[in-house]
């Protein structure tokens, strides 16, 4: 692999501006759940993916600042559930802006805990941590997933504001 091109110490575009062009690329709204001490821990992400079908691993993305980062670390397992939908206000919540309205549901998958409802549900053990800038990259091998075949669809995120599928075809 070649090395990479020496880039300038600052690039020629704001934290906004790069913020704001990633917001372009449409994703789903996951919830990334662990336990510590026996206590469920969750936080709404929208930087998750797949990493391997086999064997089968998953990515997600946490800032190092964020409260789940440790946690994360520290418990050496977590939960993804991809949203559906219906759940923005399950999004919300997690996201730190929590409703009167909305009290959290968790069920157990691999005594992990994952969100009732959700699209997709899976339980990942933590197989390696890479710093990635201001973030980190968590990938866990999937050891259980539970899918819902009447989901529906997702809950989408793009350019800043929730969104839902439209099929074009």
């Amino acid at each position: 692999m070649a090395a990479p091109a020496s880039q300038p110490a600052t690039p020629p575009f704001t934290s906004r501006q790069f913020r704001d062009a990633m917001g372009q690329f449409a994703t789903g709204v996951v919830v990334i759940t662990t336990e510590v001490d026996g206590e469920p821990h969750a936080m709404t992400a929208n930087a998750f993916m797949s990493g391997s079908l086999e064997p089968p691993l998953v990515i997600v993305s946490v800032a190092c600042t964020a409260k789940m980062h440790d946690k994360l670390q520290r418990a050496g397992r977590f939960g993804v559930s991809v949203l559906a939908k219906p759940q923005l206000s399950v999004s919300n919540h997690f996201a730190g802006k929590p409703s009167p309205d909305y009290a959290p549901q968790f069920r157990s998958l691999c005594d992990m805990p994952v969100i009732e409802g959700a699209a997709v549900q899976l339980a990942a053990e933590l197989q390696h941590a890479y710093p990635c800038g201001d973030h980190t990259l968590f990938i866990g091998r999937v050891q259980e997933l539970c899918l819902d075949g009447e989901c529906d669809g997702p809950l989408l995120y793009h350019s800043g504001r929730y969104a839902a599928l439209n099929q074009l075809n």
